[in-house]
C-alpha cells in the first residue's frame, strides 16, 4: 500500500523542490489530477485538498525537467470535503496546450505536488487503456478458450459443457432453501463466457450488457471483435433458440445445507475440475455447476434479458454481417424470436435477474426493449437478411423501440440514472437515433429524435447539477453506490450526445466524470487497474489474488474496473476470505482520512464493496477509450 504514496515524497526529495516533503505533511496538502492525463484540447483541471485556508497560494505547472510552465494563485474555496481537508481549491490548467508530461505544484516553498500526468494525442492516452480493458475480459475467460499468456489463466469448468438444467432455486434471507431440482431432459452446453466479476458464477444479466456494450466498440471503432465474438458464442448457448429457451445463470453463489456454493471457497478456476465429487457431496456443483433455466420452452423471457439479447443478436448482424454471413444470420434469426417473447403484457413482476435476485436487483426493462428492437431495426437496415424471418420490415421494430422509449420517458426514471447495467435508455435513444436517421423513408414514431436528444440532455444535466455541487465534479452523489460505472456512464453519454447532436454542452461534464475515475477524487486514486500512478492493489479478485501481484507491479488484472467509493454502511462485516493472500501486508487503511460525504474507500481483498471488479464496470470504460483513442 505505501507505493501509493512514497513516490511524491520521494520526488520531492530528489528535486530542487526538496526540503518540501516536511512541509507537505506540517500544512496538510494534496493535488488531484487525472493520473492518466489529458488530450490537448480537453478540458483540464485538478483540486487542491487542504487542511488550512490557502486562498492566494501560488501553484505552478512544472514538466519533466522542473521547468515552469504555467503559473497561478488558489482562488476561493469549494464546498467542503471533510473535516480532515475542509478547504479545496480548484486549479484550472486550460493555459496547458503543449504536450509532454508534468506536475503541479502548490506553495512556494511546495509544499504539495500531484502525481505526473501527461498531455497527449488521445491515441497515447487512452489506446493502451482499451487494450488493458480487453485483458481484462481474457483473464474473466471460463472455459477452453482461455489465454495462458494473461494471469497463468488455464482451462476451467469444463464439465459446463455438458451441464444439467434446474429450476430457479428458492432463496429466503440469501440462503438456498432446500435441494436443487432438475428440470430433465439433455445436457446443456453452458461452456465459454465470461466470469461475472471476482467470482467463476456467470450470469445472462450482465454477460448481455457487457457484450452489448463490446459489440459497440467492435462496430463503431474497430476494437472488441474476438473478445465480443467470445461473449456472443455464449449468449447464443444460454439462449437456446431451437427450443426457444433461455438459461440465465451458470453456477451456484449462496448455498444452503449440505452444498458448498461458488462464494464459499477461494481458489483458482481450475481447482473446480479437479475435484473427485459424486453427487451428494458437499462440493459436488462446484464441479457440476448447475445451469438455472428461466421457464420452460418457448415461455415468456423476463422484457430486461429479452431485450437485452436482442440487441446482442442485432449488433452480432450489423458486426458480422459481411465477414461471416452465416453466423450473423443466425444470430439475427435468435434476436428476433427472443425479442417476440417478451413478457410485457401483462408486465412481469420481479424482472428475472439473478439467483438470488439481491445480487443484480434490477427494475428498469424499458430501455431493454428499446435497445433490441433498435438494434434489430438497424440491422435489418443493412439489407441483406435472410429469408424466413418473422420480421423483415426494420419499421416494425422502429415502431417498437419508439414505443418503449415514449413509455421510459413517460415512466419518471429519466434523469434520475446514468448508464449503466440497471438503465440502457442512454445507449437506446443513440442507437435508435441512428436508426431513425438511416430508415430509407420518413416513419412516424411515438416519439422523435429532438425527444431522444432531449432525454439523453436530461440525464447528462442531471448529473452536472449535481457535479456543480461537489468539488471533486462527480456527478452521480455520495451514498448510492456503484460509483466508477456511475462516472464512466456519464462520460460515454456525453460522447454519444456530442457524435449526435454536434453540441459540445456536457464536453466538460464528461471529462470530468472520466477524471474523477481516474484519479481526480478525494481519495487520489484511479480505480481501473493499470491507469495512473495509484490504483487498485488488492482487488476482491481470486484470479487476481492468486495469480497476480499485490504490490501494484506485473502480473497484474490490467483493466480490470472496481466501483471505487461506496457507502460506509456496506463495509460491516467483511472478512478475509478462507485461503486468499492477505493484501495488503501492513494494517490499517491509508485512504480513511479523504473518507467523506457517506463514501468509504478500502484496498483491501476483503472489500468486496470497494475493489471487486466487474464485466459490466470494465465494458464502459473499454467503450469510452475506444472512442477516445
Amino acid at each position: 500500500m505505501f507505493r501509493r504514496f512514497l513516490p511524491i515524497c520521494l520526488l520531492l526529495a530528489l528535486t530542487p523542490f526538496g526540503g518540501a516533503a516536511q512541509a507537505a505533511s506540517t500544512v496538510g496538502m494534496l493535488v488531484r489530477v487525472n493520473q492518466v492525463g489529458f488530450t490537448v484540447a480537453a478540458p483540464k483541471r485538478a483540486v487542491v485538498m487542504s487542511r488550512v485556508a490557502a486562498g492566494g497560494m501560488p501553484w505552478r505547472v512544472a514538466d519533466i525537467q522542473g521547468d515552469t510552465v504555467l503559473t497561478g494563485r488558489l482562488g476561493t474555496a469549494l464546498p467542503a470535503w471533510n473535516a480532515n481537508f475542509p478547504y479545496e481549491y480548484d486549479i484550472s490548467l486550460a493555459g496547458l496546450t503543449g504536450t509532454g508530461t508534468y506536475r503541479v505544484l502548490v506553495g512556494s516553498s511546495v509544499y504539495a505536488a500531484s502525481p505526473l500526468f501527461r498531455v497527449a494525442t488521445g491515441h497515447t492516452l487512452y489506446a493502451p487503456l482499451a487494450r488493458n480493458a480487453l485483458r481484462f475480459y481474457l483473464a474473466q475467460r471460463d472455459g477452453a478458450g482461455v489465454d495462458p499468456s494473461v494471469l497463468d489463466r488455464q482451462p476451467s469448468h469444463l464439465t459446463d459443457a455438458s451441464a444439467n438444467a434446474y429450476l430457479p432455486p428458492d432463496y429466503r434471507f440469501g440462503r438456498l432453501q432446500g435441494g436443487l431440482k432438475p428440470v430433465g431432459g439433455p445436457p446443456v452446453d453452458a461452456e465459454g463466457g465470461w466470469f461475472d466479476a471476482g467470482d467463476y458464477l456467470k450470469f445472462v444479466e450482465t454477460a448481455s450488457y457487457a457484450d452489448a456494450v463490446l459489440l459497440m466498440a467492435a462496430r463503431d471503432n474497430g476494437v472488441a471483435e474476438d473478445e465480443s465474438r467470445y461473449g456472443t458464442d455464449w449468449l447464443q448457448k444460454m439462449w437456446d433458440d431451437q427450443t426457444r429457451t433461455l438459461y440465465y445463470q451458470v453456477g451456484i453463489g449462496n448455498g444452503g445445507k449440505g452444498i458448498v456454493s461458488d462464494h464459499d471457497v477461494w481458489r483458482l478456476p481450475q481447482a473446480d475440475d479437479a475435484l473427485d465429487v459424486s453427487p451428494g457431496d458437499p462440493e459436488y456443483y462446484l464441479k457440476y455447476r448447475p445451469v438455472f433455466r428461466a421457464g420452460p420452452p418457448g415461455s415468456p423471457v423476463s422484457p430486461n434479458l429479452a431485450g437485452r439479447l436482442a440487441a446482442d443478436f442485432g449488433l452480432c448482424y450489423q458486426v458480422w454481417h459481411v465477414s461471416d454471413p452465416a453466423y450473423a444470420d443466425r444470430c439475427l434469426l435468435a434476436g428476433e424470436h427472443v425479442l417476440a417473447l417478451a413478457r410485457t403484457n401483462p408486465p412481469v413482476g420481479q424482472l428475472l435477474t439473478a439467483s438470488p435476485h439481491g445480487y443484480y436487483p434490477e427494475t428498469e426493462w424499458r430501455s431493454d426493449m428499446e435497445l433490441g428492437a433498435a438494434e434489430l431495426a438497424k440491422a435489418l437496415e443493412l439489407g441483406d437478411a435472410p429469408a424466413g424471418l418473422p420480421v423483415s420490415n426494420p419499421a416494425t421494430y422502429l415502431h417498437q423501440a419508439g414505443h418503449w422509449a415514449a413509455k421510459y420517458l413517460s415512466s419518471g426514471l429519466n434523469g434520475t440514472d446514468s448508464l449503466n447495467l440497471y438503465d440502457v435508455s442512454a445507449l437506446g435513444d443513440f442507437e435508435l437515433a441512428g436508426a431513425i436517421a438511416a430508415a430509407p423513408h420518413p416513419v412516424h414514431l411515438e416519439i422523435t429524435r429532438g425527444q431522444l436528444e432531449s432525454g439523453m440532455a436530461a440525464q447528462l444535466a442531471a448529473g452536472q447539477s449535481r457535479a456543480d455541487a461537489d468539488p471533486f465534479r462527480f456527478g452521480m452523489g455520495y451514498g448510492g453506490g456503484d460509483s466508477s460505472p456511475h462516472a464512466l456512464g456519464y462520460a460515454v453519454t456525453a460522447s454519444l450526445y456530442q457524435q449526435l447532436t454536434g453540441s459540445t454542452a456536457y464536453a466538460d461534464f464528461g471529462q470530468q466524470q472520466l477524471d474523477w475515475v481516474l484519479g481526480d477524487n478525494a481519495w487520489g486514486s484511479s480505480f481501473i487497474v493499470g491507469a495512473g500512478s495509484t490504483f487498485p492493489d488488492c482487488m476482491q479478485s481470486q484470479v487476481a489474488n492468486l495469480s497476480g501481484s499485490l504490490d501494484g507491479k506485473a502480473p497484474l488484472m490490467l483493466g480490470a474496473t472496481v466501483d471505487g467509493p461506496e457507502p460506509k454502511g456496506d463495509f460491516s462485516g467483511l472478512g478475509i476470505p478462507a485461503k486468499a493472500l492477505h493484501c495488503p501486508d501492513v494494517p490499517g487503511n491509508p485512504f480513511k482520512p479523504y473518507d467523506g460525504h457517506g463514501d468509504r474507500y478500502l484496498d483491501n481483498v476483503i472489500s468486496w464493496p470497494s475493489v471487486e471488479p466487474t464485466d459490466d464496470y470494465t465494458a464502459l470504460g473499454l467503450l469510452l477509450f475506444a472512442r477516445m483513442a
